[in-house]
Parts: structure tokens; sequence; C-alpha cells
């Protein structure tokens, strides 16, 4: 009943939101589910569980689509609480977070929209931009820029145990990006991502999940190969 009451909540808050204006996103691409062998997990573990499942229970963990598709993809997940041991970002920062990854050429260079839990639940869309640079050890946590959005809204507190979506889509340089398919963020992510291109993917941090993924039907051309190790990581 509470979780009802949180839903309706955020709905009335969303629709408040856009009242005044038209509700903005483009029409959803044709997605399809994506199987464990598809995945290229280049830090952390993923474990495959029945219809097309993935779990994660490692502090870290960073992947992507190893096959060309359009960009875009969506996370059916729920949220399971922290991880055991909990490992802090670059900066030192100690977050929970489960997110998106779309142009994800490599560990320098790639767009996010991720969903923060803690220390502040909010959806956050951010850039890397390291050009002339590929490898975690040339790049670091270095270039990243967070992107204000056109239009935003407001999305719900995660919760251990609580099934959410998250979609994102691009179009050139136009996001959008859905939480339990209600448009929470939609604007341009700038010309910087346009100067790198690459495969979607996920990342989280310090978050226990059970994910269904699903992203545009795979389209002629090379996969981008699936390249494991610590410079590949974000």
């Amino acid at each position: 009943m509470h979780q009802q009451r949180g839903v309706r909540s955020w709905a009335l808050v969303f629709l408040a939101t856009f009242a005044m204006g038209a509700a903005f996103g483009s029409t959803p691409n044709r997605l399809v589910a994506v199987s464990r062998p598809n995945v290229c997990v280049t830090e952390g573990v993923m474990d495959e569980l029945p219809g097309e499942q993935l779990a994660v229970n490692v502090p870290k963990m960073r992947a992507y689509l190893n096959e060309s598709t359009p960009q875009a993809i969506e996370a059916h997940f729920t949220y399971l609480g922290p991880t055991a041991n909990q490992t802090a970002l670059g900066s030192g920062e100690i977050r929970r977070q489960f997110g998106l990854k779309l142009r994800a050429q490599d560990a320098c260079n790639l767009v996010y929209a991720m969903w923060r839990i803690t220390p502040e639940s909010k959806l956050v869309v951010s850039v890397k931009s390291n050009p002339g640079q590929h490898s975690s050890a040339e790049c670091g946590n270095h270039g990243y820029l967070n992107i204000k959005p056109r239009r935003g809204a407001p999305i719900p507190a995660l919760r251990s145990g609580e099934t959410h979506d998250l979609r994102a889509e691009m179009n050139g340089a136009d996001l959008t990006v859905y939480a339990d398919d209600l448009p929470v963020w939609e604007g341009s992510v700038g010309p910087d991502a346009l100067a790198f291109d690459g495969p979607v993917g996920i990342r989280s941090d310090n978050a226990r999940l059970q994910i269904q993924l699903r992203a545009g039907a795979a389209q002629p051309g090379r996969a981008p190969g699936c390249r494991p190790g610590e410079n590949e990581s974000e």
C-alpha cells in the first residue's frame, strides 16, 4: 500500500510538471530482449538467471552490448539493496547508482543516463569526453560533464525490492530518458557526444540488481568485440 501511494504521488508530480506544456518524448524504438552471451562485461561479474535475467551483486559492474544496435536501451530491473562491500568512485565519493550507457566508444568517451540512489535520488545525464584517450589508465575519471535537460521530471526514490524500468533513446545529439514509461529527461547532450560512437550498455555502483535488458534489434555491421579488462573500466 505504501509503495502504491508512492507511485501515485510520483505520477501526480509528473503530471503537474507538464500540465502547462506538451508532453515530450519520441516514439519508442522497437526493442528486443538481450541475452547474456551478447553482453560484454568489462568490469565486475554478471550472472545469468532463468528467463533472460541478469544478476549483479558486486560493487562495480560495467558492460556493453557486443553487437551493433540503434542507440536505444531499456532495463527492467529490481533493486535489491546495497552490495555487501562498498567501493568509492575515482572522486572518493561512495555513490549507489544504476544506469545506461550510449555511444560507448571506450572507457574515456561515452554518454551516461544514471539513476542515482544515494546520496540523493535523481536522474543524471553525463557526457564523458576525452579526445585522443581510450583507456582508463589514460583518462581516469576526467572528462565528465553533467548536462541539464530542456525538460525534466522527478524520479521516485528506489527502495529495496521495488521493480522499475529505465529506458534511454538517442537520435543524433538528442536524448530522451524514461522511467517507468514516463519521460524524465529530454534534451541535447551537445556536439562532444557526436565526436565518438559505440554500443549501448549498462553500469552499476554498489547496488545489487536483477535486470532484464532490451535494446534495438541488431543491425548489419561489425560487432564491437568484447574487451574485458581494467583498461575498459569507466
